[in-house]
């Protein structure tokens, strides 16, 4: 979700998760696949906690010692990775993180790839630090070169491997919320299908119990989660599984960040739990989580064009959600920042686009601008579907 931050990056593969692609909330960077390091790949070093969940997913965090990075080594497979501390996103000021990781099906390593603190995203209020997460398909060796900045290492610095995993089975008749004509809900505009967090396998003993909530939607986000653009969307799911691990486990958040999801081919994927109807506090645009909602689009649009079955999902859903509470998704919206990190000190109103993009609330790229130059068009589409 955030491209001014890190360089542009985008790699694909047809018919399943490309290696490799970065994913964060807002910014990518080609992945340039590259022999593989003269030094030996050695065992993970001993000292890492995992933990497992429904499906076949795990998450594996190793302990970084101070200073230091790691070599070359193998690892069991995952598909996305992170590195956290315990401290603030500031801890990180003056040094550098590069990470490589190693193909699972070619054996061939990547380019050195940055990873910079994830500062855009997130609740207002973050517990620790943590890098953005990186997207890599199907891998089994990593590789991290860490330089600290003028204030030292951060305490408790760790890289964790996510491997999203089969996810949690779930009966069929829990997996979507079915679309609805706008008169049959009692809405302004109509409901389009919603996979469930039990459709794309959400583990919910991951996430903290119970709900946030925030005064009424007034104000949708848009962003991408700069995953590549080209992917099989039947694994969707696995991307979205992938973010929820990461945004828990290694973000230290109470769930996913954005309220929505969707991919590609237009499916709209339920979020942060707590009900697809209510006010759901999300944490996917810093300063301006209260009444909004975030929806993420699953690839990277700083150059590619986005797929009109995505553009078209993007519109279904904020014109439904905009409609639970009467507001025209062509309209505008004064929000509060709360927060002195975001793109305006904290008190200050903001009139904003009733449907906005990341960039115009956080100094970012995030939704990429290939999406973004689309969001006046989106927001007349998403209008036209709203009963009078």
């Amino acid at each position: 979700m955030r491209l001014s931050h890190q360089a542009a990056r985008l790699s694909t593969k047809a018919a399943r998760l490309p290696f490799p692609a970065a994913l964060l909330a807002g910014c990518t960077a080609a992945l340039l696949l590259q022999p593989a390091p003269a030094a030996t790949a050695v065992p993970l070093a001993p000292g890492g906690e995992h933990r497992d969940f429904p499906g076949g997913g795990r998450t594996v965090s190793l302990r970084l010692p101070a200073g230091h990075g790691l070599p070359p080594s193998t690892t069991g497979p995952f598909e996305l990775l992170g590195i956290g501390w315990d401290g603030p996103a500031g801890a990180l000021d003056g040094g550098s993180l590069r990470v490589r990781t190693r193909d699972a099906a070619t054996g061939r390593w990547s380019d050195w790839h940055t990873l910079e603190a994830d500062t855009d995203d997130g609740p207002d209020r973050a517990p620790h630090g943590a890098t953005a997460p990186l997207w890599t398909g199907r891998s089994d060796g990593v590789a991290v070169e860490f330089r600290p900045g003028p204030a030292g290492p951060p305490p408790g610095l760790r890289l964790d491997l996510v491997d999203p995993g089969a996810g949690a089975p779930a009966p069929a008749a829990t997996r979507t919320v079915p679309a609805a004509p706008a008169a049959e809900d009692g809405h302004q505009a109509p409901r389009p299908a919603i996979v469930t967090r039990a459709g794309w396998g959400a583990d919910e003993s991951l996430r903290d119990p119970g709900s946030e909530y925030t005064g009424p939607v007034r104000e949708v986000f848009v962003h991408h989660t700069a995953t590549a653009t080209d992917y099989a969307c039947s694994d969707a799911p696995r991307v979205i599984r992938g973010i929820y691990q990461y945004h828990v486990k290694t973000s230290g958040w109470r769930d996913i960040g954005y309220n929505f999801l969707v991919d590609r081919c237009g499916t709209v994927y339920e979020g942060r739990a707590g009900g697809v109807d209510q006010p759901v506090h999300g944490a996917h645009t810093l300063g301006f989580n209260t009444d909004s909602s975030g929806v993420a689009a699953i690839g990277t649009y700083v150059d590619a064009t986005p797929p009109q079955p995505l553009l078209d999902g993007l519109a279904a859903i904020a014109a439904w959600k905009l409609g639970l509470t009467g507001r025209p998704a062509d309209g505008r919206t004064r929000l509060t920042s709360s927060s002195d990190a975001s793109r305006y000190p904290k008190g200050t109103v903001v009139d904003f686009d009733a449907v906005s993009g990341h960039r115009d609330a956080f100094n970012t790229e995030c939704p990429g601008k290939a999406l973004y130059a689309r969001l006046p068009e989106l927001r007349t589409a998403a209008a036209r579907l709203r009963t009078p």
